[in-house]
């Protein structure tokens, strides 16, 4: 009987294992996960969950009877020590040997942390990547108390909106001259840096940390500008990278991730990899994706190449953030863009990203109706004209079928 055995228990991992056995799959199947915890959604840890408006159980996948169901082994709890290629054998950190005929790697990211060297050692400087980091640091959410959050991402702008609707004194320091530089335009940085200065966020651009002081406990810091803070504690949002630690024992190929080819197969024939772990050809670069819709869609068609379907992986990326009460919805990747066009509606706000008359993405705030549009748009090849994406009068459906 053949065996698959998946490494990495997450949204990649259970969208693996769960479509294997959907296209009919018949062997063992073994998904091995370090957490206590069955599959569970990621993108709630930092805003519906931190905020307690959402309980435990339904941050999970799927229930937990649906592995036994369907007969697939979870391990929980454990960590996967090494992978021997040569024999296909995966070793726990016990020392039990399991043997492969295929494998999978979705071991997904893991957050950088602040040095020892500057207090990132000290009780009470919290990362935000797993369900036991926010279940760690949620009793510091109280009002009134004051919290730093270093770093103008994502994570760390969802943390300052949990933080600031729970009425506490919020700092957010970015090293860079403006909030979100890495990922989104000036404008996107525009429209989140007001929403946050009308939350009474603090927040500091071109402002690095210096320092993190205290006894055992953090209780201040020191920024770049010299500027001293009293803080309760710390919440880093600074990024995350593969986890490509199996693979390097592996010897696998590593290039930004695990380098994969357009099926999801690494340098090993009977290895694979997905998720925000694998790096996979995209439109003539070498790209690595960190978002649910990528995890779900890559792991499914490298569920089909473990059973021969030989499809290339065409990828579609989107991405979402929820702060206050904007949602902000992404379409599309946004690299080498060279003009950004406008699109407003009452609160409805959008930016389109072009590549002279190409449409590379759009960041749509509290307009689903842009997003929607703009991402059929870029998935089917389309570039409208940019005026008419700037004239609100223009029916955006109607772009569809120019």
């Amino acid at each position: 009987m053949k065996s698959i055995v998946v490494i990495g228990a997450g949204q990649a991992g259970s969208s693996l294992v769960a479509k294997l056995r959907h296209m009919g799959f018949d062997g063992s199947i073994t998904l091995i996960g370090d957490e206590p915890e069955p599959p569970y959604q990621r993108p709630p840890l930092s805003k519906a969950y931190l905020l307690g408006e959402m309980a435990l159980d339904r941050l999970y996948l799927r229930p937990a009877s649906f592995y036994s169901d369907n007969d697939i082994t979870l391990r929980l709890s454990t960590r996967v020590e090494s992978v021997d290629p040569a024999a296909r054998t995966v070793t726990l950190e016990d020392g039990e040997t399991l043997n492969y005929d295929q494998l999978a790697l979705t071991t997904g990211s893991v957050p950088n942390r602040l040095p020892a060297a500057i207090g990132g050692d000290l009780g009470g400087v919290y990362t935000v990547r797993t369900l036991a980091d926010v279940d760690g640091m949620a009793h510091e959410f109280a009002e009134g108390r004051n919290v730093l959050v270093i770093g103008g991402g994502y994570i760390g702008l969802e943390a300052a909106a949990v933080a600031a609707k729970k009425g506490m004194n919020v700092t957010l320091v970015e090293m860079s001259e403006r909030i979100l530089q890495r990922v989104a335009a000036p404008e996107t940085s525009s429209y989140f840096r007001d929403l946050h200065s009308a939350h009474n966020v603090d927040l500091r651009e071109g402002v690095g940390l210096a320092a993190l002081t205290g006894d055992g406990h953090v209780s201040g810091a020191e920024l770049s500008d010299g500027s001293k803070l009293t803080v309760d504690f710390v919440v880093v949002g600074v990024g995350i990278r593969p986890d490509t630690r199996l693979a390097e024992i592996a010897g696998l190929e590593i290039e930004n991730g695990i380098k994969t080819d357009e099926h999801g197969c690494t340098s090993d024939p009977a290895i694979f990899a997905a998720g925000d772990c694998a790096s996979f050809p995209y439109r003539g670069e070498r790209i690595r994706l960190e978002s649910v819709g990528n995890a779900i869609d890559q792991a499914e068609l490298v569920a089909e190449n473990m059973m021969g379907a030989n499809k290339a992986y065409v990828a579609k990326p989107w991405f979402w953030s929820d702060q206050y009460d904007a949602k902000l919805q992404i379409a599309g990747l946004n690299t080498g863009y060279d003009q950004i066009v406008t699109r407003r509606d009452g609160d409805a706000v959008s930016f389109w990203y072009y590549r002279g008359n190409d449409l590379l993405a759009v960041d749509a705030m509290n307009d689903a109706r842009g997003y929607m549009v703009g991402k059929r748009l870029i998935e089917a090849g389309k570039s409208p004209d940019k005026a008419a994406i700037a004239d609100p009068a223009t029916e955006l459906k109607a772009l569809l079928k120019a």
